[in-house]
């Protein structure tokens, strides 16, 4: 699509916002021959920003308008956005029909701004504000605030001089079709796993050392990938070993272990990460539909997802969550909803509901381009009856994040029972907490606070494992 933008306009904002009514769509810098047009007139006025916005998709002409008035509450940047976003979202509204459930809030992470709002306002006027300003469906703004209201209480354990560390472990027994983590699944790959764990336990080693000589504690450990428990017994132990020899465990809030998936996970390697002070396992079965694990590329169906979690369950590790995924390739409202369903009936600590979400470097995605055309009612049925059936069955929100190109522009949301929220997923998010990152594909951010204001310092290690073992900084 061809973007003829007039004025102070912040063009990434505006490409997102076409993404959610034209999802893939592309953007070239020299879109000359094209009947697909965005035009977008942005105009200071002396009491507020005016906004003119005209789609020509195939010939097919609509138009939006817009007049956001200046505020003492917002920014400049913020009042354009504003008007910007409500003249694009009208115009894209009267073209295709679409309503878009989160309005004109593109960014990652929507109960920030909710988290803001109720700080300034209190809940129910945020809720007011999203729906008024942003153009949200009342169902999100209300998801909106009780997220925002539960990662609250989270960040109260973010005091001075905490810090949380991630582990890569990027390898998988096999790759689904949607990924695009850095994740490696082949035999030769494999080979490398022994040399990998020799060099991360060294980093491991070094990065402890600097942070308690930096006077940090660490209050949460999240060993991720990948998929970790792909990793043998012993390969496991010395990666548990180090950390516990370096700091006592017991201190932690949270030690997470991701198994994954369910094909990994054996009672030695459960028992390997009880004695270490492992206190959160994942066993993520994504569907328990088995035509539907075929087709993303799963390596074991229902029954294997439902031994591994009887496993779990009998290793005494305090907390243990599960992953699924709505709108997957051959699933349906149905189906997701009796996956669901029996989910609930096992009674996990922790679930996670995350929408379908195209890649970039997805499988899926190079072998049917037009996967970018999902519009799925399937999806949003799901993802509402999962927030209903998971909140009637004691079940909190309390932490989301949206993506470009989900399925009907859905989020993805963990839900906990009472005291079982996952802390590092909420701290992480935040841009309040440093998370130091080991491992290959793995990123350290650091968090500065200067008098109230927050800076971000990123790091990051190479991206592949043959990378990293090459890197001997």
């Amino acid at each position: 699509m061809k973007l003829e933008l007039n004025g102070k306009i912040n063009s990434t904002y505006v490409q997102t916002l076409c993404a959610m009514f034209f999802h893939g769509e592309k953007f070239p810098k020299d879109a000359e021959n094209t009947d697909r047009t965005l035009r977008v007139i942005a105009t200071d006025k002396e009491d507020g920003i005016e906004c003119f916005a005209e789609f020509n998709v195939n010939g097919k002409v609509s138009k939006g308008f817009s007049f956001v008035p200046f505020n003492n509450e917002d920014k400049y940047e913020r009042t354009s956005k504003t008007a910007v976003g409500k003249a694009v979202y009208q115009a894209g509204v009267a073209l295709t029909g679409k309503h878009i459930d989160w309005g004109i809030l593109t960014g990652i992470r929507p109960s920030k701004v909710a988290m803001d709002l109720i700080n300034s306002y209190g809940e129910e006027e945020a809720k007011k504000i999203l729906v008024d300003k942003y153009l949200l469906r009342e169902n999100k703004a209300a998801l909106a605030v009780e997220v925002a209201k539960n990662e609250i209480e989270i960040l109260k354990l973010n005091a001075e001089n905490t810090c949380s560390v991630y582990i890569s472990i990027p390898f998988c027994p096999s790759r689904c079709t949607y990924c695009s983590f850095i994740s490696y699944a082949t035999p030769k790959l494999f080979n490398l796993i022994p040399a990998y764990v020799e060099r991360l336990v060294l980093d491991i080693e070094n990065v402890f050392n600097e942070i308690r000589k930096k006077g940090q504690k660490i209050i949460s450990i999240y060993i991720g990938g990948g998929t970790p428990t792909v990793l043998n017994t012993m390969q496991l132990e010395t990666i548990l070993n180090k950390i516990s020899s370096l700091i006592s465990v017991n201190e932690l809030y949270e030690f997470t272990l991701e198994g994954g998936r369910p094909d990994t996970i054996t009672e030695e390697k459960l028992e390997i990460a009880r004695r270490y002070g492992v206190n959160r396992i994942s066993v993520n079965p994504q569907t328990l539909n088995d035509e539907v694990l075929v087709a993303i590329g799963r390596k074991h169906n229902a029954s294997e997802f439902l031994a591994a979690y009887n496993l779990v369950k009998k290793s005494n590790i305090q907390y243990v969550n599960t992953d699924l995924i709505a709108g997957l390739e051959k699933d349906s409202f149905d189906s997701f909803k009796a996956t669901i369903d029996k989910i609930i009936e096992l009674s996990p600590d922790n679930v996670t509901v995350h929408s379908f979400c195209v890649k970039k470097s997805a499988q899926i995605l190079k072998d049917n381009e037009s996967i970018y055309s999902l519009q799925d009612e399937d999806a949003a049925r799901s993802v509402e009856y999962a927030y209903k059936a998971l909140t009637d069955n004691g079940y909190a929100p309390y932490y989301m994040y949206r993506q470009k190109n989900t399925v009907s522009d859905l989020e993805n949301v963990g839900y906990a029972k009472p005291g079982a929220f996952g802390i590092y997923n909420a701290l992480m998010m935040s841009d309040l907490h440093t998370v130091y990152g080991i491992g290959a594909g793995a990123s350290t951010k650091i968090i500065t606070n200067n008098n109230g204001v927050f800076e971000i310092n990123r790091i990051f290690s190479k991206k592949y494992p043959y990378e990293y073992l090459q890197d001997n900084k």
